[in-house]
């Protein structure tokens, strides 16, 4: 059994990409939550060790952000029975701001948060949620989505054609990087868009 973290305040992300966009909006914010972020490499790892990380000794919160994927309602559902197994009652659908279920100390059971990437009501993922956060001016965008469309026989699946879009726009930028955290940290990404100003409302609510 992995051993987990000794922080009070954690939150659980599927990946290293997941990690530095929290990071970088995190700074862009100026939001200093104090929490470790830990990075599980997956889902199912994640969901396996969630029990081990709520019951860690001086745990006061836990905040869970995971892709929802082709189905928000199946990633929920998942989420939500795991849960239940270590004394943590969630309600039945997520909110769309982002779910907080409280917590009770006295029994062991520290504050839960729920982030479904990339709106907790929408299928996709995290390219979806930084997609969100292009400026919507932005002129590059639609020729980035153009040129997606326009490959006769792509190797991804249809599933993954927003996550192409997104890193073929940030191909164009000023100085060229392939990730999205650092996009963030050059404001190539707003960082005051709906779904992010949602995000760190959650984050903070969360954390702070």
């Amino acid at each position: 059994m992995p051993t987990p973290d000794s922080s009070a305040q954690v939150l659980l992300v599927e990946g290293q990409d997941d990690k530095h966009v929290v990071k970088q909006i995190c700074w862009a914010t100026e939001s200093k939550l104090g929490f470790s972020i830990l990075k599980k490499e997956g889902f199912d790892n994640l969901r396996s060790a969630m029990s081990v990380d709520i019951k860690a000794p001086g745990r006061t919160t836990v905040g869970i952000l995971v892709d929802a994927n082709d189905d928000p309602k199946a990633r929920w559902q998942a989420i939500a029975d795991r849960l239940k197994k270590a004394d943590i009652l969630p309600p039945a659908s997520p909110c769309p701001n982002g779910t907080i279920v409280r917590g009770n100390l006295d029994l062991g059971r520290p504050r839960v948060g729920i982030w479904l990437m990339p709106d907790n009501v929408s299928p996709g993922e995290l390219e979806d949620f930084i997609a969100g956060m292009i400026p919507r001016q932005d002129a590059v965008w639609p020729l980035s989505r153009k040129y997606i469309a326009d490959i006769p026989a792509p190797l991804f699946s249809e599933r993954k054609t927003r996550k192409a879009e997104v890193h073929a726009w940030l191909a164009t930028r000023q100085k060229p990087r392939p990730g999205m955290g650092q996009a963030i940290r050059a404001r190539d990404l707003d960082v005051e868009s709906d779904v992010c100003r949602r995000f760190v409302t959650w984050l903070r609510h969360l954390f702070g």
